[in-house]
């Protein structure tokens, strides 16, 4: 089974999904947000640049950051 390819998302769009997920933001540093799992470890990062769309790269580094995966964060859209 193939695993879907990666959405285009903003970093808004990012926010939003995290926040459903159930991560809250901690704080934010620049234009960086840090937000913490339900489960309570490791801070995500989600860089905000005025809702422009996340590099794929950029966008698997906060999902294996927050532990999901495509399908998840699918969902979450």
């Amino acid at each position: 089974m193939m695993t879907p390819r990666l959405p285009r998302a903003s970093d808004k769009d990012i926010m939003a999904a995290l926040t459903r997920s159930g991560f809250r933001l901690v704080h934010v540093r620049g234009s960086h947000h840090y937000l913490e799992p339900p489960s309570g470890g490791k801070l995500v990062t989600v860089p905000i640049h005025g809702n422009k769309t996340l590099k794929p790269k950029t966008l698997k580094n906060i999902l294996d950051q927050a532990g999901l995966t495509v399908e998840e964060l699918l969902e979450l859209l």
